[in-house]
């Protein structure tokens, strides 16, 4: 049995091009979502799977970062993480390649070369970064502030 467990939802009406739908959280956090075929493979209103996933990912990964820090004695004024999820194509579809992470730190006790070897670390740790490792590049960048 799983120590934590959380759920999501989708909802789809339609074609995939000409359908939409929604997608939420059980939290209500994220409650009736729009996404479509505009959304995910133009610049339609609304979100998409890779967005979420990139959102997902940068808060699993920061708050893995904090937690190694914070370990190690650092103060953590602040840490900011983007994160890009880069699709490709693949074959008749599309596949997610890369995930790029840039986090910008403001950190007391650490200095550059400190903050990035905590970055690979929580690169290594994060749950969501193991969920990807193997199928997706992990790229990241470290700037200390």
């Amino acid at each position: 049995m799983a120590d934590i467990a959380r759920k999501a939802s989708a909802h789809w009406e339609g074609d995939l091009r000409s359908g939409t739908g929604t997608v939420g959280t059980e939290s209500g956090t994220l409650k009736d979502a729009q996404y479509s075929f505009k959304t995910r493979f133009e610049n339609g209103v609304g979100t998409n799977p890779e967005e979420l996933l990139a959102a997902a990912h940068a808060g699993c990964f920061t708050m893995q970062l904090s937690a190694l820090l914070a370990n190690h004695g650092h103060t953590i004024e602040s840490l900011d993480t983007e994160a890009t999820c880069e699709m490709v194509r693949d074959g008749a579809g599309f596949k997610v390649s890369t995930m790029r992470l840039t986090v910008r730190g403001k950190v007391t006790g650490s200095d550059q070369a400190d903050f990035e070897e905590h970055v690979r670390d929580a690169a290594d740790k994060c749950p969501l970064s193991n969920v990807m490792k193997g199928n997706v590049e992990i790229v990241h960048e470290a700037i200390l502030e």
